[in-house]
């Protein structure tokens, strides 16, 4: 039996990486962990959930301020924002969180940490900093970095992407944003609302992508009211450096060319698998641009070498890293043959109103055939909400033929936090039945879940045959008021 210094490796110090050293350390693996930037943490810590999740609540904060009036305050007048106190603070949640993702942290747990730029030498063994390790199992979370597509003129014009964006020396007086997606609406609203006139250029019909049509244009309108331009059905064809300034030039479905110039243009067109300078080809492990190719348990073709999170380009969010890492750990330290089952995996755009999503929505069920019904239900009818000064969204749940949930969307108020107790109704397959007969603390947002499950048991417990039989053995005499036409 071939004798390996490590039980096993993990190639990248983010989210997914961090897990499974973690997990692994704890279970008594001699575990090594690779990490080749100066600290632990990956994007989501430096360059995104983190980051930008604080910038928007900086920039939620301002926007209410700026709003007071609504809420039966007086109106104030601001001074504009200094974004290098903005910086300090998201700095300063970078570092509090920096200390759980620390080398000295991971130490404590049993798990040895290296810096460097590590290769493949063979399929146990890697080159790092002139040595040589090698693991009995080998785990590839190396992460995505952001899509730069080959636009003319881009690779001559100075850009920004989210690894910028957190560390800018000053607020931008405009900014062009190539991309509706998450990061791009994310952070068109949030500087916006800190004074950037922001343009937004999706190539499709409507931003976010992958959400319902209605739901994502309800965003967009909230955005449009706040200021916030958008060129949808629009070709990005050139870029290019103007003096103080960055011009985009755009052609919409008719062939029109507009040029838009702006301070700052900000790349959000997507993420690319970090799968190059690590040998992968020298050892025969497959992978795209998209990401390095695993079964179900998330091994690559050598069994004991296994890849999760951004880097396969399945699901990129740091819960699903997490996720994939248990999968990880089951496999190669337990070596039970468990696999991955994304049916109930959730996800949320942190716009105002955010936007929140399990399963299947509208369009995925569409596009799979399945017959399904709907059933919504608004926040303007919720009393929790009209008292927060909130009245934007719904919640639609999506029933197969069955009565079976195949998913909810929630676009509203913490529609992130609310989108738990769905987490745990559909993947604990508890009953909607259950749900709709909780009792839920009022006055509260939560209560729209158990509205939203009421709404479908309404018809069929106050049915004709239900008052019929209640008539027939109690002698209920029936309605007591009518209005008059």
């Amino acid at each position: 039996m071939a004798e390996y210094d490590f039980d096993i490796g993990i190639i990248g110090g983010g989210s997914g990486g961090l897990t499974v050293s973690a997990g692994a350390a704890q279970f008594g693996a001699k575990t090594l962990l690779v990490e080749k930037e100066k600290e632990l943490g990956g994007d989501c810590l430096h360059f995104g959930c983190v980051p930008s999740k604080t910038l928007i609540r900086t920039a939620h904060v301002y926007h209410f301020m700026r709003n007071s009036k609504a809420y039966g305050l007086p109106s104030v007048e601001l001074p504009p924002v200094d974004y290098r106190e903005v910086k300090k603070r998201i700095q300063s949640v970078i570092s509090t969180i920096q200390k759980h993702d620390s080398e000295e942290r991971f130490c404590s747990l049993g798990a040895k940490v290296e810096f460097g730029n590590p290769t493949f030498s063979d399929e146990h063994t890697i080159r790092l900093n002139k040595k040589t390790y090698s693991a009995k199992n080998w785990v590839i979370a190396t992460g995505s970095s952001p899509a730069i597509p080959p636009i003319e003129g881009l690779d001559k014009t100075s850009y920004i992407t989210n690894k910028e964006i957190f560390s800018l020396d000053h607020l931008p007086k405009s900014m062009i944003i190539l991309g509706g997606g998450p990061i791009g609406i994310e952070m068109g609203q949030a500087f916006c609302r800190l004074g950037t006139k922001v343009f937004i250029i999706n190539r499709g019909n409507q931003i976010l992508g992958k959400e319902d049509k209605d739901m994502a244009d309800e965003v967009m309108n909230v955005m449009r009211s706040e200021g916030v331009i958008f060129h949808l059905n629009a070709a990005i064809e050139a870029t290019r450096d103007v003096g103080s300034e960055k011009e985009v030039t755009i052609k919409d479905i008719d062939g029109k060319t507009t040029g838009l110039r702006a301070e700052s243009i900000l790349v959000a067109l997507g993420r690319q698998a970090n799968v190059e300078g690590i040998g992968l080809e020298d050892i025969g492990i497959e992978f795209n641009s998209r990401g390095i190719k695993v079964d179900n348990r998330l091994r690559t073709r050598h069994k004991h070498i296994y890849a999760a999170g951004d880097v396969t380009g399945a699901y990129q969010f740091t819960h699903a890293a997490g996720y994939e890492a248990g999968i990880v750990i089951s496999n190669a330290i337990f070596h039970l043959p468990r696999k991955t089952d994304y049916t109930f995996l959730p996800w949320c755009t942190y716009t105002d109103p955010e936007l929140a999503s399990i399963g299947m929505n509208e369009k995925a069920a569409r596009e799979a055939g399945i017959k399904y019904s709907l059933w919504t239900e608004a926040f303007k009818d919720n009393d929790r909400s009209l008292a927060e000064g909130e009245k934007i969204g719904k919640i639609k749940m999506i029933l197969d033929e069955k009565e079976k949930p195949l998913g909810v969307q929630i676009l509203g108020p913490h529609a992130g936090e609310l989108l738990s107790e769905w987490v745990a109704v559909l993947n604990g397959k508890v009953k909607l039945s259950t749900l709709a007969s909780a009792v839920h603390p009022y006055p509260t947002l939560g209560e729209i879940n158990k509205r939203v499950a009421g709404t479908f048991f309404s018809p069929k417990i106050f049915s004709e045959k239900i008052k019929k039989g209640l008539k027939f053995f109690f002698h209920l005499k029936g309605r007591a008021c009518e209005l008059q036409e």
